[in-house]
């Protein structure tokens, strides 16, 4: 795939911060030029902030999604994803890891990731024990550590948005947790999604 062929992706311009989550999600546009408070209406939107490119779990994350796109897409909902990779490189990256086609938004002054309550992680959160034991596990499955592109603090997290309106959010306690996107993005029909690190 030629990134020039990418028709789904986005790049969020350099601006001031965002006053509130509201004003992020009915600012930040789309490919198809729609806000994604405006892509929300209805089914919802899946919006799914990223680590680095090169993480580990990252790379884990988008494994997860591609084998869960389909179940997800069935049931309505967008899936969205919010990175700090350069737009120019996204689609290709994406492409590789099974997620061609799927909506990208670049964020690398992470404005998006801010408004959205999303911080730099400590220490612990980013190198605890519990991230270097799912690390190796993940390393093993292989998702192998790559270049750091973007700030290698910064923590991930997804969101349910529907018709404008945040309606589930996961925001991670640990860069090793490994969120039920599934169970997010059908929060609306269940009890919500759990806070598990290794939930399926």
């Amino acid at each position: 795939m030629n990134n020039h062929r990418d028709r789904a992706g986005a790049a969020l311009p350099p601006g001031d911060e965002f006053r509130s989550a509201d004003e992020a999600l009915s600012t930040a546009a789309l490919a198809d030029g729609r806000s994604i408070a405006a892509a929300s209406a209805g089914a919802g939107v899946l919006l799914v902030f990223l680590r680095h490119s090169g993480c580990t779990f990252c790379k884990e994350a988008l494994a997860d999604i591609a084998a869960r796109r389909a179940r997800i897409e069935a049931s309505g909902v967008r899936i969205v994803l919010v990175h700090m990779t350069p737009a120019h490189r996204a689609g290709d990256w994406l492409e590789s890891s099974g997620l061609g086609g799927v909506d990208h938004l670049s964020d690398p002054d992470r404005r998006l990731y801010r408004a959205m309550g999303l911080g730099r992680g400590s220490l612990r959160q980013l190198f605890g024990l519990r991230c270097f034991v799912r690390g190796v596990a993940a390393t093993l499955r292989g998702h192998i550590v790559g270049r750091l592109v973007g700030d290698g603090f910064q923590m991930p997290g997804a969101f349910l948005i529907r018709d404008g309106v945040v309606t589930s959010a996961y925001r991670h306690a640990s860069a090793a947790d490994r969120p039920d996107y599934v169970a997010i993005a059908c929060a609306a029909h269940a009890s919500g999604p759990r806070r598990d690190g290794d939930a399926r």
